[in-house]
This record gives C-alpha cells, sequence and structure tokens, in this order.
C-alpha cells in the first residue's frame, strides 16, 4: 500500500508481534500503518511450496505449548486444519543410528540435566546454564546440541535463570497449510507497507519522525517489533539515543536455527513422521523429520554455531551436510533418492540476523527492560520481549497484543 506521510500509530516489522499489534488496534479508530522491509508478511514465520508436493516452513513450524497458544484459536478461525500428532523427536526413532537403548539413557541424562537446572534457579543466581552440566558424562555434547536446538546456541551462552522462565507445557502442534501460512492469513488484512526499511525513529519533537526506505513519516505512537539483532547493531537508530534498549536488545541476541528440505525419492518405503538423529557425541549435528505430513521429502534442522558455520559456507552448505549425514546413518544408497529443495539462512538474512533470542548469562531481566514503553510514546514488542514464551510466534504475537493495549492505555481506551 502508499506510504502514509501521518498516523495515528506506526508499527515497524509485519512479523507475528506486529500483526498482533495492528491486530488489537483495527477497530480503535485510530489510523494505523505497519512498515515492513521484506516483501512479504511474517517475519520468521514463513511457508513455501518447496515443491509440487512438499510445503515447507522455512521459519517456525510447531504451536508449542498448545494448549495456551494463541495461534490455535486463530487457526480455527481461518479454518486452518491443526495435526495434533505426536512429535517426532520422541519415540519415533528411525534406523539403528541411535539405539534404543542408548536414547533412553541418553532421555535419562537430558532429563537429570533439567533437573538440575531447575534446582540450580531456584536459589536465584543467574549463570550459565552450561554449568548444570555434569562433569565427564558421554551425553553432554548431544545436550549441548539440544540446546542449539532449542536456544539457537549452546548452554554456555544461555542464562539459566532466564530458561527455566520459559513455559513449556509440552503440547506441540503443527499447522498442515503451514504456521507461516497461517500467520500470513492473519495478516492478510492488516494496512502494511512492504519493502519499507525504517532506518531512524526520531521522537525529539512532538510526533515522532519515521525515516524509512520509501520516505518519511510521522506518528503519535510507534511500536518496534523488530529482532533485538537490529536493535543492537543500530540498524535503527534512535533519535535521541536509547542505550537501555541497545543495552538489553545486546544482551538477548538471536541464536541461529536453520532448516533443509531434501526431496526423497521413493518415499513409500520409509515410515512417516519419523526422526532420524545418531549417538554422535558431538554438538554440531543435524537432527531430521522423515516425511513430515506423509509428504515425499526429509526435513533437517541445524542450530548454534555450527548452524552459522554452515550459513557462512554459502548457499547449498547446509543441504550438502545434511545429505552427508543421511548417507552416514542409512548408507551411501541414499544420496541417489535426495535432492535439495530449499533451506533457511536466517543469520543472513539482514532484517532477521538470526532466528529466536536467548539471554545471555546475567541477563535474564533484559526481557523487561527491552519491553518497557519510553515516554508514552515508543513501546516494544517481539518474541524476545516475552516473558514466558519468548522464541516463539504466540509469544510475539501477544506481545504485539500487549503493546497495543498500552498504546491504547494512554489515550484513556484501555
Amino acid at each position: 500500500m502508499p506510504l502514509p506521510s501521518s498516523v495515528d500509530a506506526a508499527i515497524i516489522g509485519a512479523g507475528a508481534a506486529g500483526l498482533g499489534a495492528a491486530d488489537a488496534l483495527k477497530d480503535s479508530g485510530l489510523s494505523v500503518i505497519v512498515l515492513e522491509a521484506h516483501d512479504r508478511i511474517g517475519g520468521r514465520a514463513w511457508t513455501i511450496q518447496a515443491s509440487p508436493e512438499v510445503i515447507f516452513d522455512v521459519g517456525c513450524g510447531w504451536l508449542h505449548s498448545a494448549d495456551r497458544n494463541s495461534f490455535v484459536a486463530i487457526a480455527h478461525e481461518l479454518d486452518f486444519e491443526i495435526n495434533k500428532s505426536l512429535p517426532p523427536w520422541g519415540q519415533r526413532a528411525y534406523g539403528n543410528a541411535f539405539p534404543q537403548e542408548e536414547r533412553d539413557d541418553f532421555s535419562r541424562a537430558l532429563e537429570q540435566f533439567y533437573e538440575r537446572a531447575w534446582q540450580a534457579a531456584q536459589k536465584g543466581e543467574d549463570g550459565p546454564a552450561a554449568r548444570c552440566l555434569e562433569p565427564g558424562n558421554r551425553w553432554n555434547p548431544m545436550i549441548d546440541a539440544i540446546s542449539t536446538y532449542v536456544n539457537g546456541c549452546e548452554l554456555d551462552q544461555v542464562s539459566l535463570l532466564d530458561t527455566e522462565a520459559y513455559e513449556d507445557t509440552n503440547i506441540n502442534w503443527r499447522v498442515r497449510r503451514g504456521y507461516g501460512a497461517l500467520v500470513a492469513a492473519y495478516g492478510a488484512s492488516c494496512p502494511v507497507a512492504l519493502n519499507c526499511n525504517v532506518t531512524l525513529v526520531d521522537h525529539s519533537g512532538k510526533r515522532i519522525r519515521l525515516e524509512t526506505s520509501r520516505g518519511t513519516l510521522t506518528a503519535d505512537k510507534v511500536i518496534v517489533t523488530v529482532p533485538t539483532n537490529l536493535i543492537a547493531g543500530e540498524a535503527i537508530r534512535f533519535t535521541p539515543a536509547l542505550p537501555s534498549k541497545i543495552d538489553a536488545a545486546a544482551g538477548l541476541p538471536l541464536g541461529v536455527d536453520d532448516k533443509v528440505m531434501l526431496a526423497l525419492e521413493d518415499a513409500d518405503a520409509f515410515p512417516t513422521e519419523a526422526n532420524l538423529r545418531g549417538a554422535t557425541m558431538r554438538t554440531a549435528m543435524g537432527t531430521y523429520h522423515i516425511r513430515p505430513f506423509g509428504q515425499p521429502c526429509i526435513e533437517g534442522f541445524f542450530g548454534g554455531r555450527f548452524a552459522r558455520e554452515l550459513e557462512d559456507a554459502g548457499k547449498g552448505a547446509i543441504a550438502a551436510q545434511s545429505i552427508d549425514e543421511i548417507a552416514g546413518f542409512l548408507g551411501n544408497d541414499i544420496r541417489r533418492k535426495l535432492k535439495p529443495l530449499a533451506e533457511s539462512r536466517w543469520a543472513t538474512d539482514p532484517f532477521a540476523r538470526g532466528s529466536y533470542s536467548h539471554a545471555l548469562p546475567g541477563h535474564a531481566g533484559d526481557r523487561a527492560a527491552l519491553a518497557a514503553p519510553v515516554e508514552g510514546r515508543l513501546f516494544f514488542a517481539g518474541e524476545a520481549t516475552s516473558p514466558n514464551f519468548f522464541s516463539t510466534a504466540h509469544g510475539a504475537r501477544d506481545s504485539g497484543e500487549r503493546a497495543a493495549m498500552e498504546v491504547l492505555a494512554t489515550l484513556g481506551r484501555s
């Protein structure tokens, strides 16, 4: 849509948080515009048709804590089918790369790690979650690998208190047409200006002036929903400067998680919804979802330093690593059955610079600091500001709604 010269409220970012804020303001009587740097809405929620037979969620794919996930009701309202089958990372092992006896031993070690972390958090002293690893435990590298999937980084970079604040109900569902497709449908009616990169938020005057790649506009209220790495790196500058926001964002960096989709020939010879990973005793490893939704494909997932290294190696490196690792598990004959379809590269996306946030050790309080309004005119949302559902799409959406309510409260409309 055209860029207006003036609005009551401007929202920076059309990810789940920005769309949540816009949806909450739609009947407020305020003039609203969402400014999005990408050429699409959804942010880190993005579904593509990887092939005629395969739908791929390049970003978020699971309705985590589904019994408390606000996108579940939205999916019902928009007639999106929800799949409630169990996640593959539980008991659906495929092949002999990770024998059941060793899987059980690893699961016990992981649960014991979580118990030590919970007990340590009860003392109220923050520090790296890695200190809760049992010295010398053979499974420590793989426990660290789980952290790279969950947090986007290894345990030495994770705040113990922050990770224990996350509320996981262990109910995980999916959207058959894609989580990204659901988020896009949710935001379809929102007023969004695409290809509109905001570079400056000048709140020195009576009205806030926003400089963008498509021109300048002014607003009475601004909701900032961009990823923390953009704030910390000052890709968006504030005048006057907001050092407390930059510091809070720096304490909540985005880790790296990437996914790859591989077409699978002769797919009927493989089980649906199966998990493939090996007892590799290393952190630099992938985990694989065989035939999600029964599709003829294998989806791979990588996190942390290893994912960043694969991105740095260039396009196609994630797919190549996946095929090599799968062949190591299932034999070289599998290579001719696998064909790369698509892969994510979130760290190199200039408007994301990562996947989702984690608090650095000692920075568990930065989520509340980042979320706090400034001068009753600047408001902040995004998954990194969610106190209990950070790193999720519904945590982002709910934070946008919260920021919108804060805007309305300043106008006496709460």
